[in-house]
């Protein structure tokens, strides 16, 4: 079974053995300490057995104050013999959820590979991004990248407060529904 939870400094080494064995884009270990005291909240694993199989590097966007909150993901990798689980799909949906609920975030951007078609086919289909615009040369190897967003629905608050009215009546019907029964099983003895 796969535990997604919150990087901590002792998975630094891991993640960055993760990253060196799957990915042509590699960071130093400084890059991860920068993101981990930066957005802690947004750097998250994957672990089975006690074993780091993945991970998600992501941080927040704030170089111009006039544009939308909104988060990126810097970088996903999962190891070759973890795939095909849904462990990507979980640490995506954990950074997703952290940007929502710590940071606000509008949106989520990433950078990808025209080429790889599997990562591609991940965030389109399972996840919701939509292709926002193609970078021509954007990696060090000269391939293009697609700027993918996916925006993030969040509930109005007129209807949380309404589903909250709504859950409290079904609470209240069912606290009503359980004395009747109670009354009846008292009568009944």
């Amino acid at each position: 079974m796969v535990c997604i939870r919150r990087a901590q400094p002792a998975d630094l080494l891991k993640i960055q053995n993760c990253n060196l064995m799957c990915l042509p884009e590699n960071y130093n270990l400084k890059y991860y300490y920068y993101h981990i005291l930066s957005w802690p909240q947004l750097l998250h694993v994957a672990e089975m057995d006690g074993k780091i199989v993945g991970y998600v590097l992501a941080k927040m966007e704030d170089e111009n104050p006039d544009s939308p909150v909104h988060g990126h993901i810097t970088s996903i990798s999962v190891l070759r013999p973890y795939r095909k689980l849904g462990i990507a799909t979980k640490l995506m949906e954990a950074a997703h959820k952290e940007m929502v609920e710590v940071y606000d975030a509008e949106y989520v951007s990433l950078h990808v590979r025209v080429g790889n078609r599997a990562a591609f086919s991940l965030y389109s289909s399972t996840l919701g991004y939509l292709i926002h615009d193609t970078e021509a040369k954007y990696y060090a190897d000269g391939e293009d990248a697609y700027d993918m967003r996916k925006v993030f629905v969040k509930p109005k608050p007129a209807v949380v407060e309404e589903a909250k009215e709504e859950v409290k009546k079904e609470v209240k019907q069912d606290t009503v529904e359980q004395k009747k029964r109670r009354n009846k099983k008292k009568k009944n003895k």
